[in-house]
């Protein structure tokens, strides 16, 4: 008993020490201009990134399965743009409220553009049950700033960090901008349905690995795809819509909301599930390989970081 209260002190040090040195981190950034604190974190992870040698490694293995097309040295530099696109998400935090400066009175372009302005504003004006889908590719943050900017009560499903002193920390900075948050978690998919059920949004990643999910592909290689949207609609009957953030040139961001997709259905009507999980794979498949340097490659999507050895 004495040996596992031991342990367990001595893995909430090291986690409380860890959240320390990346509140540290973060607030040094604060210290200086936006544009140089981002760009500085940029360089940083794409130097740090290969020293990180299994995630790397990881990184690296992924792209050229994703891509066995492109030479060793266009994957070099994709990863390295992955790389400094997760040190800018980081930064990009920090500056959040001063980056977002789009208004949707006064639509004209600043640091944020947003394609799908009717849409987000017939989806307010009209209310129902609706569920937006997104990836890990650009800056997925600012979807929901968004849509609480027009006034879209959607209620969002993330995946807290490990550490939990930084997923505190990150979910009382994500309420305060972004709305209703769910932590994903054993019952977080009935706060969902009772959201569809009083008529309101969801929002929702799909890239995520799950280790219980349907057997899907993506980037021609086996996945396993959460079947969670597929079977809200299937409950619901409710519309589904894309959405994306694009990274652009001088520390710009587009976010585009597309027209709702159709839901592939059997026979009989009902919504094939698998076939909608597929579905999914398939468009953020299309957003990452327009811009594949913009996605999260050191994720183990397709599960594959226990063949890996140093």
């Amino acid at each position: 008993m004495l040996i596992t209260r031991l342990v367990l002190a001595v893995e909430h040090f090291r986690q409380w020490s860890i959240a320390q040195f990346v509140f540290l981190l973060l607030g040094t950034l604060k210290l200086f201009p936006a544009n140089g604190a981002i760009e500085f974190a940029d360089r940083f992870t794409r130097w740090l990134g290969p020293k990180l040698k299994r995630r790397h490694k990881l990184t690296m293995t992924n792209l050229r399965n994703a891509f066995p097309e492109k030479s060793e040295a266009e994957i070099e530099a994709i990863a390295l743009e992955s790389w400094g696109s997760i040190g800018r998400l980081a930064a990009e935090y920090v500056f959040l409220d001063e980056l977002f400066d789009f208004d949707p009175a006064n639509p004209e372009p600043g640091r944020i553009e947003v394609s799908g302005v009717p849409l987000f504003i017939e989806l307010r004006d009209n209310p129902r049950p609706f569920i937006v889908f997104t990836a890990h590719s650009g800056n997925f943050e600012l979807l929901p700033v968004a849509g609480a900017a027009f006034g879209l009560d959607v209620t969002v499903l993330f995946r807290p960090p490990n550490n939990p002193y930084v997923a505190d920390k990150v979910f009382n900075f994500r309420k305060q901008r972004m709305g209703n948050l769910v932590p994903s978690h054993a019952g977080s998919s009935f706060t969902l349905a009772r959201k569809l059920e009083a008529g309101g949004a969801v929002g929702v990643l799909v890239d995520q690995k799950f280790r219980k999910g349907l057997t899907t592909k993506f980037f021609g290689r086996d996945v396993r795809t959460n079947p969670l949207l597929a079977k809200l609609v299937r409950q619901f009957n409710c519309e589904v819509y894309p959405a994306r953030s694009i990274r652009l040139p001088n520390g710009r961001f587009r976010l585009e909301l597309e027209p709702a997709i159709t839901i592939p259905r059997r026979a009989d009507g009902s919504v094939d599930v698998t076939a909608t999980a597929q579905l999914l794979n398939d468009k953020v498949e299309s957003w990452v390989r327009e811009y594949p340097g913009q996605w999260l490659w050191y994720h183990d999507r397709w599960n594959i970081k226990r063949s890996l050895k140093d």
